[in-house]
This record gives C-alpha cells, sequence and structure tokens, in this order.
C-alpha cells in the first residue's frame, strides 16, 4: 500500500512536470527549458542528500549514470513532443510506451501478482490507452513526426526508470543525484554544440525550473517505490501520469476530454484499486 501510495504520488509529480514543461517549450527551444529544468532537478536532489543520504557504489554510479543518460534524452523527447501538441493525445502514448518496458522487466525478474493484480494491471494499461483517445477530428490527429517523438520519449522514460530500478536498495538518492549530473551536463554540452541553432528566445525561467523541480520529486517518490513494492505495479501506476497532464491542458489550455478519456479515467480508478489490493 506504501508502493501504490508512492507510486500516485509520482504519477501526479510527473503529469504536472510534463505539462509546465511542454508550455515551456513553447516559448524557447526544447534545449533551453531542459537547460533550466536539469539544473533544477539536481539542485533539489543534494538539497535531499543530507535528510536521505547517499551511497555512492560503483553499481550505485553506474545505473545513476545510465539512467542519466536517459533523462536526458527523455526530457528533450517529451517537452518538444508536448511543445507539437496536442497533449492530451501524445502524453498518454508516451507513457504507454514507458509503462511496457518495466513492467516487462519486473515480470521476467520472478515478480507476481495476485489475481486483483493480474486483472488490475493490463486494466490499468487500457486507461492509459483509453486516456489517449481523441475526438477523430483532424485538429485532434498528432503528425507523424509529434507520433515518433512520442514513441522516443516513452522508451528514453522506460529505460530511465529501470535504471534507477537496478540500483542498490541502500545507495539513498546516489543515483538520483549522479543521473541528474549526467543529464544536465548531457545537457549543456549538447546547448552548446548546437547553440546557434537556439534562437534568441528566452526560455520561461519559473515554468522550466518548476518543471524540474517536479520532475526530481517524481523520480525520488518513484525510486522510493520500487524499492519497496514490485516494479511491474509501481511501473504501471506510475504510468497513469497523463491524467494529471490531461487535466491540467483542460483547465489551462481548455484542450477537450472526450468521452473515451472519460472511461479512460474511470478506468485508471478501478484499476488502482484492483492494484492496492494486491
Amino acid at each position: 500500500m506504501i508502493a501504490l501510495l508512492l507510486a500516485l504520488g509520482s504519477s501526479l509529480a510527473y503529469g504536472c512536470a510534463d505539462f509546465l514543461g511542454g508550455l515551456g517549450a513553447r516559448k524557447a527551444h526544447v534545449l533551453r527549458t531542459v537547460m533550466v529544468a536539469a539544473p533544477a532537478s539536481l539542485a533539489v536532489e543534494l538539497l535531499l542528500w543530507p535528510f536521505l543520504g547517499a551511497s555512492f557504489s560503483s553499481a550505485a554510479v553506474g545505473w545513476g549514470a545510465a539512467s542519466g543518460v536517459a533523462s536526458a534524452a527523455a526530457f528533450a523527447l517529451l517537452y518538444k513532443t508536448l511543445a507539437i501538441g496536442p497533449m492530451n493525445v501524445l502524453s498518454p502514448v508516451t507513457a504507454l510506451v514507458s509503462a511496457a518496458l518495466p513492467v516487462s522487466v519486473g515480470l521476467l525478474q520472478g515478480e507476481h501478482l495476485a489475481t486483483a493484480g493480474l486483472v488490475g494491471l493490463p486494466l490499468a494499461l487500457i486507461a492509459v490507452v483509453l486516456v489517449s483517445a481523441g475526438s477523430g477530428a483532424a485538429s485532434s490527429r498528432p503528425s507523424r513526426t509529434a507520433l515518433l517523438l512520442a514513441f522516443g520519449a516513452g522508451a528514453a522514460i522506460a529505460l530511465q526508470l529501470v535504471c534507477l530500478h537496478q540500483a542498490p536498495s541502500d545507495s539513498g538518492v546516489a543515483p538520483l543525484i549522479v543521473g541528474r549530473a549526467v543529464s544536465s551536463a548531457v545537457t549543456l554540452g549538447a546547448a552548446a554544440v548546437l547553440h546557434r541553432r537556439l534562437g534568441a528566445e528566452k526560455p520561461a525561467y519559473g515554468i522550466s525550473a518548476a518543471a524540474g523541480v517536479l520532475d526530481s520529486i517524481a523520480n525520488l517518490l518513484f525510486l522510493l517505490a520500487a524499492r519497496s513494492g514490485d516494479l511491474a505495479v509501481v511501473a504501471v501506476i506510475t504510468a497513469l501520469y497523463p491524467v494529471g497532464t490531461v487535466l491540467l491542458a483542460r483547465g489551462v489550455l481548455a484542450e477537450r476530454i472526450h468521452r473515451g478519456q472519460l472511461v479512460g479515467l474511470g478506468t485508471a480508478a478501478v484499476a488502482v484499486g484492483l492494484l492496492a489490493l494486491t
């Protein structure tokens, strides 16, 4: 139950972070947004170090660094995807892809689910698909480029989560610190190489920093959830983060929530209830 609550908190934080990151990427080049978001995330994790501890073993550093490379790719691809839009379609597509790999890894590593979990797990995946349902109007259909970016972002997020899960359970926030330091270095290096292509627009500093802070909190909650529960369950609950993105897109950007998406929200609630019984 603790793992479930932590995963729900992670899902909510990811959804809010993605919404803000997508907004930030609409105001300036996506790399300018990530240049603010990634260091902001690192600052949060460094502040958590004295309270949660950190053990920088070779395994923690290695898996943390791998998660950082995946995180840098996820940041850039996801924010670019959400900047193109529509958010209420592309965010769930990314989430579905990001759930598939961690769930598969968890099951292959021998995790077993009770009957309620065997029903709740596919229901949660179905919920992600339903939440992505659009109206079918041309204006609501994402471009091929946006869909490819969404799939790439989902794969990068999945790799990041799997790498964090593989880090030693007694390493504290070391994997997060190493990962964010690596992702910040990769981002700043890419920005230096591509500085002529970034344009003159300044990033939305407040929005971008808030996205980074929320992403850091989401990573921490996921890490704690994965250490106290099954990766398959934690990953699929975390993958419900589009619910937050879709609701924010509705409230702030007036993007429509269609009937299929409403059914998806209800299905997600049932799935979470079943997984809570696992």
